[in-house]
């Protein structure tokens, strides 16, 4: 498991003056938190190559200093699919997601910690030889697309897509970019910077994602309405420690420092 402990001075941001004001006692029915993510989420959280059950990446790096700032231990580690983490968060046995864009079905078994922590692009994956022109979301009612289950791209193109697209889904990201690169659909819709980081690691020079976004949407870090730890005091101090690391712009560090990490990975796993 990837323990994230308190660990004083954890990073260069880390700073004393700061800390003691967003900390909060350990509460007794909340000694550790059990947290966990979307796997397939590079360069904000991927697994480690040889211990599976880590986790790496930005929210990795974030998560391991807010557990220094809030004096309360961050156990996160791969619980399975993404749509497995939703469900056990929904069931009270894991009690943080460390990414998630906000949706009216999720909110009603977890809640959102204000403000966001970062912002992000949804694009349209095409292939290069087989590209369309697209400006607005009717403009993709006559093709056939691919996505992964479980994922939410903004609740308002999620509905659109359901009520007026034509979208498969797979299991994982590896397979739907694979079927794209065979012209196999039309256009895949995925995270711009995930999406990026998986066409590197498969070596994949035939995709490129469309100028115009689908949605730009914000990650919040969530807690379980099940958990011990869903308490008004954690709640707020974890809201604290947000704004204060946003203030401090830590998110382009941690997300600079995943990309270098994932990268140099990647070229280890080729050799």
């Amino acid at each position: 498991m990837n323990k994230l402990r308190l660990v004083g001075l954890a990073s260069m941001f880390l700073m004393v003056s700061t800390a003691s004001s967003a900390n909060v006692s350990v509460q007794p029915t909340c000694e550790r938190i059990k947290a966990s993510g979307n796997a397939e989420y590079p360069p904000y959280l991927w697994r480690e190559p040889d211990h599976p059950k880590r986790f790496n990446g930005a929210i990795a790096f974030l998560m391991e200093d807010i557990s220094a700032y809030l004096g309360i231990e961050i156990d996160l580690h791969y619980e399975g699919s993404w749509g497995r983490v939703q469900a056990e968060v929904a069931a009270g046995y894991i009690d943080m997601i460390t990414g998630a864009f906000f949706t009216t079905p999720r909110a009603e078994y977890m809640d959102y910690i204000y403000p966001e922590f970062q912002g992000t692009n949804t694009a349209v994956w095409v292939n290069k030889d087989k590209t369309f022109a697209y400006k607005e979301w009717k403009d993709l009612i006559p093709y056939q697309g691919i996505t992964v289950i479980n994922n939410s791209f903004g609740e308002k193109f999620d509905e659109y897509a359901k009520q007026y697209l034509s979208i498969e889904e797979v299991g994982q990201l590896n397979q739907g970019l694979g079927m794209l690169s065979l012209k196999r659909v039309d256009y895949l819709i995925y995270e711009e910077n995930p999406g990026l980081a998986y066409i590197e690691r498969q070596g994949i020079t035939n995709l490129e994602a469309l100028p115009v976004k689908v949605s730009s949407e914000n990650l919040y870090i969530t807690i379980s309405k099940k958990s011990s730890c869903n308490t008004p005091e954690i709640k707020q101090a974890l809201s604290n420690i947000v704004a204060k690391f946003n203030q401090q712009g830590r998110m382009q560090w941690y997300l600079d420092r995943a990309l270098k990490l994932w990268k140099q990975q990647q070229k280890a796993a080729q050799k």
